[in-house]
């Protein structure tokens, strides 16, 4: 039986991981930033500028095309997008699994939202978009 961290290598070998820096680029280049953390840490920590608020239990339903749930506007299938979570394990995960819903651009942010500030890259206090 495989552990958390085969699972973590195994779904990131499927996806693009990119650093802050890079985000940032992808970022103003168009991309989608979907932010999955928990409301109390993006309450103490801020949001990156232009990042789309996403709760986790409910992306594939608010990304999925053929959704009657999904976002409006939200990615097509052939969009660059890019999960953040904390620290960048759960993003790895969720990154995995919109590539497995056809999101052929699907990745993640290497060391979550954590690595963003630590680049000392732009935090807003409220977020840009919040998807419920």
């Amino acid at each position: 039986m495989p552990d958390i961290a085969s699972v973590v290598a195994q779904a990131r070998a499927g996806i693009v991981r990119v650093t802050a820096d890079e985000l940032a680029a992808r970022l103003a280049a168009g991309a989608w930033v979907i932010d999955i953390r928990p409301v109390d840490r993006r309450e103490a920590a801020g949001h990156i500028p232009g990042a789309v608020v996403v709760d986790r239990l409910v992306l594939e339903w608010r990304l999925d095309p053929t959704s009657a749930h999904r976002m409006r506007p939200g990615p097509a299938l052939t969009d660059e997008v890019y999960v953040v979570c904390n620290e960048g394990y759960s993003s790895s995960l969720a990154a995995r699994d919109l590539s497995a819903l056809g999101f052929t651009r699907a990745g993640d942010l290497i060391d979550g939202f954590d690595g963003w500030r630590g680049a000392g890259l732009p935090v807003v206090a409220e977020p840009t978009r919040y998807v419920r």
